[in-house]
């Protein structure tokens, strides 16, 4: 790769234009899960008694009988063929932060003949080899059977190429002694966890409606586009997603002019596609806007049940990626691709909902209602406070590191915004004067005259907190733009359901002594006095904050490691236990997965970064360093005074040396920790504390270099290129 190759991608870039869409338009309504079996499809091709059947089995989570298995399969296959399906595959999400998929097609023969079939069997149950998955210890190498289940609860779907079309099932992934090699079973479990601990809630409170809870779930998607001939000729951005050389731009975000602003054809063209394949495969994709920094964008969903919005957002990631290539570009879905600007996230909106379609955390204006959301905010605040340590973990990754805690992002530090009007409820809650300070002193009676009606968005939004109230929702900020977001809801899900079980059985033993109002009092209260802590309706960036934090005693994991170690204390596997969401060893062996993929992350980086230096940016300063050295002398045997140019000349040669010096001790220290034995978390830290350290010095004396090199000589593509050619 040359600067010349780098001037030809600009010229190019600059001539290119919008591509058209290849995907049939139409009315959205009709093209809307065109691309799914869905319910419709499902109640026109089978018997009345198995579409019954199997949509109780859909919303309930009840075992399906074969019998039905081969008439859903049957019809599933008549459909898929008729869009011109030639190949079903098991669609899973092994702990890879991916999908993966293992296709077989329909074909069998009998008497030299081709039919398509598709039994029950095969559409309950695969086996991929579960060989090269990371396990974590769960299994050995050469242990290489694994099964798919299929998640019925879960719509199969077709994806279309202009080659043909593949049915795609989604499944969980387990290994043969029965353990979860995936993050779906996790999320089922936990599933089926807070919808039985919400309902003995709802139990308590009085209510014999509902038949089950379930979480809900909106992914705001937050992505970066850069033109595919750039990124081309970035090896860094090829191997690792994001920069790891690049001198800030004259102009960067400063101007904020890039927010909400006018979309470019190009992108627009790309949006308007990758809306009409989401569309098509049910994924219910509303807005599309510029985000803070130059080049990033975000797509959000409608909300959705959690374990189908898992599925959809991971849809969502791999439809941006391969829909960005047709449009020349590439989408960046790393935390952090560019430093120095804004990084992306994955705002994770939660809730739950019953099975009336109620969300409980509406606040209402009946007693009820108003009963049933500040004890349903009491579990979510004991929830978040008493767990803090496990969901940080469930965001904690190498790319996430350079997001937390910057300004961009929320803190390391989990804490609750609920905004002024109910903290203001809680206060008075725990003062015991209702909601106002001129009340006299009285025993709270939820829902009747001392608690104020709520309006839906009674609370601003605090875009520095990571754990935000934002009406009928909290907005779990902290996760990642690349990750599959199974793991974050699942122990979301988790947590609360444990919170609700205490609150259950708390209310329970009071109830029959002091009557349904005085139980639900004493226990909120209680709840709120214990766990107040957890509120913080400030500046999450603030120093301020951070001293505050560590005062109130709330954990503070400032990287990826710290809080990794967290995820198997006693209390967090106790509790995944005692709920049925992870066992021990599934536990340990997702605690080891993290530190190695950590380890694996920085060490690809480490020598994406010594190749980049060594072979690109070296020879380029060399050359550069050599040019002004020639031109010194040229000037001094013309009798010019060249001061000025010496100084260049002797600031450039000290910058060479020192980016040598840092190469080399880059290398050395990569080199100690490939070497390093030791446990999976002892391996990560001495990525964390050695390779990264000196990762950022060398890039520290990069940047530098690259002001003061020759722009003709400069191999890769700057930051002012590939943040605004689009």
């Amino acid at each position: 790769m040359s600067a010349a190759a780098r001037v030809a991608a600009i010229q190019l870039i600059v001539r290119k234009t919008p591509v058209a869409a290849e995907s049939r338009r139409g009315p959205v309504p009709e093209m809307f899960g065109e691309n799914v079996f869905g319910l419709e499809q499902m109640r026109a091709r089978l018997p009345e008694s198995a579409y019954k059947a199997l949509h109780s089995c859909m919303e309930h989570g009840q075992e399906l009988d074969p019998a039905l298995a081969d008439q859903v399969a049957n019809a599933m296959k008549e459909w898929s063929v008729e869009r011109g399906a030639t190949h079903f595959t098991h669609w899973f999400q092994p702990m890879t932060g991916s999908t993966a998929e293992k296709h077989d097609s329909f074909a069998s023969l009998e008497g030299g003949k081709l039919l398509m079939e598709f039994s029950g069997k095969a559409l309950v149950k695969g086996e991929p080899d579960a060989s090269s998955f990371p396990s974590g210890g769960l299994r050995a190498t050469f242990e290489a059977r694994g099964y798919t289940a299929w998640d019925p609860t879960s719509p199969a779907f077709i994806r279309e190429t202009v080659n043909g079309s593949t049915l795609c099932i989604p499944t969980a992934f387990c290994s043969w002694t029965g353990e979860a090699l995936d993050e779906k079973t996790p999320l089922l479990r936990s599933t089926e966890a807070l919808s039985r601990e919400a309902v003995r809630v709802l139990r308590q409170l009085g209510d014999e409606r509902v038949a089950y809870v379930y979480p809900t779930l909106g992914c705001e998607q937050e992505y970066f586009l850069l033109d595919r001939d750039l990124w081309s000729l970035r090896p860094d951005m090829v191997a690792t997603g994001r920069s790891l050389f690049g001198a800030k731009p004259p102009k960067g975000q400063e101007l904020e002019d890039h927010y909400f602003g006018s979309i470019a054809p190009r992108v627009l063209a790309f949006m308007q596609e990758v809306e009409l394949e989401l569309w098509k495969l049910g994924v219910p994709v509303k807005t599309r806007h510029n985000e803070v920094a130059p080049s990033q964008y975000e797509l959000a969903p409608i909300f959705e049940r959690t374990t189908v919005a898992v599925d959809h957002n991971m849809l969502c990631m791999e439809v941006l990626k391969q829909v960005a290539t047709r449009h020349g570009f590439q989408c960046l879905l790393h935390e952090k691709p560019y430093s120095g600007i804004n990084g992306s996230g994955k705002h994770n909106n939660w809730s739950m909902s019953t099975d009336h379609g109620e969300n409980l955390l509406d606040p209402g204006k009946s007693p009820e209602a108003n009963m049933r959301f500040v004890v349903m905010l009491a579990a979510i605040m004991r929830a978040v406070d008493t767990h803090a340590d496990l969901l940080r973990v469930t965001i904690a990754h190498a790319g996430n590191d350079h997001r937390l805690g910057a300004n961009e992002a929320p803190p390391a530090i989990l804490s609750i915004y609920l905004g002024e009007q109910l903290t203001d409820v809680v206060s008075g809650l725990i003062a015991g004067t209702g909601r106002g300070s001129e009340r006299k002193k009285e025993t709270m009676r939820l829902g009747v005259n001392t608690l104020p009606s709520l309006p839906r968005d009674a609370t601003d939004r605090n875009r520095t907190s990571p754990f935000a109230f934002t009406g009928n929702k909290f907005e779990f900020r902290a996760v990642g733009s690349s990750q599959a977001c199974g793991r974050p809801n699942a122990v979301l899900n988790t947590i609360v359901a444990e919170s609700l079980a205490y609150v259950a059985d708390e209310i329970q033993k009071l109830k029959g002594q002091k009557g349904l109002e005085a139980a639900v009092n004493e226990v909120v209260v209680d709840l709120f006095k214990k766990h107040q802590r957890i509120l913080f309706n400030g500046n999450g960036y603030s120093a301020e904050w951070h001293a505050e934090a560590t005062k109130r005693g709330l954990p503070n994991f400032r990287n990826a490691v710290d809080a990794i170690g967290n995820f198997c204390a006693p209390k967090n596997v106790a509790l995944f236990e005692r709920f049925a969401v992870l066992s021990a060893k599934e536990a340990e062996s997702r605690m080891n997965i993290m530190f190695e993929g950590y380890a694996k992350a920085i060490a690809i980086e480490a020598q994406s970064t010594l190749s980049i230096g060594r072979t690109m940016l070296l020879p380029a300063s060399q050359r550069s360093q050599a040019m002004v050295a020639q031109s010194v002398a040229a000037a001094k045997a013309a009798g010019c005074d060249v001061k000025a140019q010496e100084k260049r000349l002797r600031d450039m040669a000290m910058r060479v040396e020192q980016f040598v010096g840092a190469i080399d001790e880059l290398a050395t220290v990569f080199e100690h920790a490939e070497q390093h034995g030791g446990s999976p978390q002892e391996h990560a830290k001495t990525y964390r504390d050695k390779v990264v350290p000196a990762m950022a010095k060398l890039r520290e004396i990069a940047d530098g270099l690259e002001t003061m090199v020759d722009d003709a000589e400069w191999p890769l593509p700057k930051y002012r290129e590939m943040l605004f050619l689009q």
